[in-house]
């Protein structure tokens, strides 16, 4: 018996999930959460095999909650579920830690089977999510895009600073560089660029 915690922000699909994945495979749902937050309480709370989160919630975001998650329960089993893979969002999820990555379109009995390969310690990544993924033209470096997320949630280069561990002028130096990389005028302009061009 695999045992799940799932959390999506759409009811009607996490419900849906919560009743099909049980008939398709050996599946326990122990919990469900509908934002980052919870789903991050639920398995410290239920551990379980298998988390799976839905990429894109309001508040905390499933990468967001992920992150989270690592510093407490470094080893939990996650299957990611998104509607389209922007182009570095898979590097960002791989780094994370996520073992498996599924289109929200896929059929419960795919979603219960990658849930069973991913229980058995391997890796699924479907395909039309990796070529999607694969078309990455992004020319910012990691670090850029990280102090450029931050920027986005709206902290100050202070607090950049710290929530990465950098020294201030470290944090400018980033920005700079993708401030002339994006042909920006300002930091703020740089992350919606990098928004709008699905690079974050």
């Amino acid at each position: 018996m695999t045992t799940v915690v799932l959390a999506d922000d759409e009811a009607l699909l996490r419900t849906a999930l919560a009743s099909l994945l049980p008939l398709e495979g050996d599946i326990t749902v122990l919990a469900e959460a509908e934002e980052g937050d919870g789903a991050v309480r639920a398995a410290l709370e239920h551990r379980p095999d298998v988390l799976v989160i839905d990429l894109e919630m309001p508040g905390t975001d499933g990468l967001a909650a992920l992150a989270r998650l690592r510093r407490e329960r470094p080893y939990q089993v996650v299957l990611m579920l998104t509607r389209h893979a922007r182009p570095g969002v898979l590097r960002r999820a791989l780094e994370l830690g996520v073992q498996g990555f599924v289109s929200k379109s896929a059929d419960p009995s795919h979603i219960a089977s990658v849930i069973a390969t991913l229980h058995e310690g391997r890796r699924w990544i479907d395909p039309d999510v990796s070529a999607l993924a694969i078309i990455d033209d992004c020319p910012l470096t990691d670090r850029e895009l990280d102090v450029l997320r931050e920027t986005g949630h709206g902290y100050s280069v202070a607090e950049i600073a710290a929530r990465l561990h950098l020294a201030e002028g470290t944090v400018r130096n980033y920005l700079s560089n993708a401030m002339g990389k994006t042909q920006s005028r300002n930091r703020h302009e740089a992350a919606r660029h990098a928004r709008e061009h699905d690079w974050l």
